[in-house]
């Protein structure tokens, strides 16, 4: 069965892969996240050694959402960096150094990472009153509510909206953050030290309308596949973890889309075949999930609602 997938990945599906990959990068934002996955037959690695599956996502301003997995032997920022060669728009991350490798983009901070650090230094059941980190938990909160109400504006609009009311409540936040002197090693000190070192990625979004403040989109994109992880723990070799990744690609962008996955690749295994295996760009363009005749004969049916769902 896993030389089936690898034969259809490796001979039917990548052209769409790559191709996939190169609309990816025309795309104003990218957001970006990776995960441990286990690959026994490197070569040079131990069986138990880690490996990693990077995600690359565009949000749905664009229009073509794409959630586009690549498996990688390690963490090196430089993998990011060659796969994103040529991309000059806004990349969305978490605080991983590794990503100031990547030239050419502007570099966007995660807001929910840093709401992460706050809840993790507070004490159960603390308040702002008596708890420092409560209030680093509340401007983050705060923050989350206005992007809420900003969350259908136009790019311009909301650019906009956050320069006139979330830019304000900032100014707070970094001015209050000063006034901070935590213990040395304490949940605190780290908030502070990730606070302070990501400050200029985090207020990134406050001049691009077109950038979520948060990498939620990467993170949800890959769950997945960490879901998945835990029933089949590991992949045997390197061509078997990339082929994973050309079908986990395929699959979930086909979701983003709100497509049926299993019609979609019927689809594909059905009529890919057929335009040989070197097809021409605009061949390929025709088989994307955001096509009008994609959509129409793989759109997931609306469920109705009977009296007994009520």
């Amino acid at each position: 069965m896993s030389n089936w997938v690898i034969q259809c990945a490796q001979t039917w599906l990548k052209p769409l892969y790559r191709r996939m990959k190169r609309t990816l990068l025309e795309c104003p934002v990218i957001h970006a996240d990776e995960t441990v996955v286990q690959v026994l037959k490197e070569d040079g690695k131990a069986a138990t050694s880690e490996s990693r599956m990077w995600v690359y996502a565009n949000n749905d301003r664009s229009g073509k959402p794409i959630r586009y997995f690549e498996y990688q032997p390690d963490r090196s920022g430089k993998h990011a960096a060659a796969f994103l060669k040529g991309f000059s728009g806004r990349l969305v991350t978490d605080g991983y150094a590794g990503y100031n490798q990547v030239d050419g983009v502007i570099r966007c901070g995660c807001w929910s990472h840093m709401r992460r650090y706050w809840r993790e230094a507070m004490p159960k059941g603390a308040t702002k009153e008596p708890s420092k980190a409560a209030w680093g938990y509340d401007y983050c909160n705060k923050l989350f509510a206005l992007e809420k109400k900003f969350s259908k504006m136009s790019d311009v609009i909301r650019k906009t909206a956050r320069q006139v009311e979330a830019e304000p409540l900032l100014e707070a936040y970094w001015w209050w953050l000063d006034t901070l002197d935590p213990a040395p090693g304490s949940k605190l000190a780290d908030a502070v030290t990730y606070a302070k070192n990501q400050k200029k990625y985090l207020n990134a979004f406050l001049e691009h309308g077109e950038v979520d403040i948060s990498n939620n989109l990467a993170e949800n994109a890959i769950r997945p596949f960490v879901q998945g992880r835990k029933a089949w723990l590991f992949c045997d070799t390197p061509k078997g973890a990339d082929s994973s990744a050309i079908v986990y690609s395929i699959v979930e962008t086909a979701k983003a889309n709100g497509l049926d996955p299993y019609t979609y690749l019927k689809l594909l295994l059905t009529e890919l075949p057929y335009l040989g295996k070197n097809p021409a760009s605009d061949k390929l363009d025709l088989f994307m999930p955001w096509t009008a005749a994609i959509r129409k004969n793989c759109i997931l049916p609306t469920k109705k609602i009977s009296p007994e769902d009520l």
